[in-house]
């Protein structure tokens, strides 16, 4: 989807008066009045002077208090993502919780396969810390010196880049990553109510079974109908809802695969291909399977933007407050389930869902049907929580078409209406290339830069530090890294579709 034209991202200065009900919604403030010079008369202790010090000295503090005013962008309250900014912590966390655990975070064991124990480890562990890193780069750079919020990512990108091109590098993996990943929830919420379908009706039924495109259809009936809560903070409790079903199946899986043991003939050799050349591209393809896990930073400015912000309190101290908590418990989540499924099934996990398949695979028989009806269901909520977190930046962008143009918000049936269009569109794409799931490590590594890379090169054109600092150096080296490693992933992810081929069937769900 192409950008939008859009006005210089001023939208919504640090030191805004969220709490006051009559600046809260007005688009332009004037500038600090000056504090007028002292006069004879204001230095008189007269009856009539003392009070009018004491409201010039009130307003002083205040002005103090609360900061410099400055002009605020009348758009960012008609659009999705700021159209409301009472976030605090709590929303953060749950929005970060949500978007930084989900159904990728099962393929995870898939990737351990190839890389084996000791490398997958420390791929896991490297890639979890350089993440979050550019997580808090991100979180800083939220907020400029001069009062400005970058709210979207895209404009954090035209800012340090330039308009141009800070499109050019950012708006396709953005949007490819947003769209991509509600197409991947269709696919994985619409298998998985299949699932539950045939646990609960197990051949007793008398009815013939849904077929697969159906089950993805009521699967996004579902999430239209969710989307149409207006803005991000409206779907604070949806992504609450999200999270914990997340850490519900995470935790399930991974503590009933150790609790069943381990099938016969498993092994932890990595998995081995014919030539140097094919080894390396498997190996760069699991380490992009492991950045498609940490695929939550292209909402990271957005979940900020809610937030209001004083000179007292700045978003970036809430936020960065809710992130460390949201991710403190991600870790708890991914390395168990990680190590430990890899574990109980080696290199004998499917490809195609990875963990949640050898599930079904190996203790269909074992397991009550309850459990495994359960983690299904879990499964299902959450993409349909993390659905509406993911969509939200397209619905943003799709808005800001009209409001740009029109200069006016976006009517209830407009929005609506492109509501529906998106999940019409994501629905179509996930029945004409249902084997996109098979593409994990090409899709992690087109959104690599975004997470790993562009973060720390924004931090060194922003801010500006100085040469071969201690910070210039880090950021830079990360910066250059993250890119190379980008287009290694993207290249071997490419070679081995070529060479080794990938089950292509269009139209074809299974």
């Amino acid at each position: 989807m192409a950008a939008t034209e859009e006005t210089p991202a001023i939208s919504a200065p640090p030191f805004q008066l969220h709490n006051s009900p009559s600046m809260t919604r007005s688009p332009f403030i004037g500038s600090t009045p000056k504090t007028p010079a002292r006069s004879p008369f204001t230095a008189m202790m007269t009856p009539l002077a003392s009070p009018m010090k004491k409201a010039m000295a009130s307003m002083q503090g205040y002005l103090e208090e609360v900061g410099q005013f400055t002009k605020l962008d009348p758009h960012d309250d008609w659009l999705p993502i700021t159209e409301s900014r009472n976030g605090n912590v709590y929303y953060a966390a749950f929005h970060t919780l949500s978007s930084g655990i989900g159904v990728q975070a099962l393929l995870l064991p898939l990737a351990f396969s190839v890389l084996g124990w000791v490398w997958g480890i420390v791929c896991l562990s490297v890639v979890f810390v350089w993440q979050l890193y550019t997580l808090w780069l991100l979180v800083q750079l939220h907020e400029s010196e001069d009062g400005t919020r970058y709210s979207r990512y895209l404009r954090l990108s035209m800012a340090a880049f330039g308009k141009k091109k800070g499109k050019l590098l950012a708006l396709f993996p953005i949007m490819y990553l947003s769209g991509g990943t509600c197409v991947a929830l269709i696919m994985i919420g619409g298998g998985s109510m299949k699932i539950i379908f045939e646990i609960l009706c197990g051949g007793t039924c008398n009815i013939d079974p849904p077929s697969t495109v159906e089950w993805y259809l009521v699967f996004i009936c579902c999430a239209i109908i969710l989307a149409q809560l207006p803005n991000l903070n409206s779907i604070a409790g949806v992504s609450l809802i999200g999270a914990i079903t997340a850490i519900g199946y995470c935790t399930l899986i991974w503590a009933l695969s150790i609790t069943k043991g381990r099938p016969t003939g498993v092994s932890y050799e990595p998995v081995k291909t014919g030539s140097e050349l094919a080894r390396i591209c498997s190996v760069l393809n699991a380490v992009g399977i492991v950045a498609f896990v940490f695929r939550g930073h292209n909402v990271v400015l957005e979940i900020q933007g809610t937030m209001p912000s004083s000179r007292q309190k700045s978003s970036r101290q809430p936020m960065w407050k809710g992130v460390k908590f949201a991710y403190v418990v991600i870790a708890l989540c991914l390395f168990p389930l990680a190590i430990g499924s890899y574990w109980a099934y080696g290199n004998s996990i499917p490809t195609n869902e990875g963990i949640l398949n050898a599930l079904y695979k190996y203790h269909l028989r074992d397991t009550s049907k309850v459990i495994l009806g359960l983690a299904s269901v879990l499964v299902v909520i959450n993409s349909l929580s993390s659905f509406q977190i993911y969509a939200m930046p397209v619905f943003d962008n799709l808005e800001s078409r009209y409001t740009y143009s029109k200069h006016k918000p976006c009517p209830r049936w407009l929005r609506t209406a492109l509501r529906i269009f998106f999940g019409c569109l994501a629905f179509f794409i996930s029945i004409a290339l249902p084997f996109l799931l098979s593409l994990a490590g090409l899709v992690g590594g087109i959104a690599l830069p975004i997470t790993l890379a562009y973060p720390c090169l924004m931090w060194i054109l922003i801010k500006k530090p100085a040469k071969y600092s201690a910070m210039w150096c880090i950021n830079g080296v990360l910066g250059v890294s993250g890119m190379v490693l980008s287009v290694l992933i993207v290249g071997a992810a490419i070679w081995s579709i070529v060479t080794m081929g990938v089950e292509v069937h269009f139209f074809k769900p299974e």
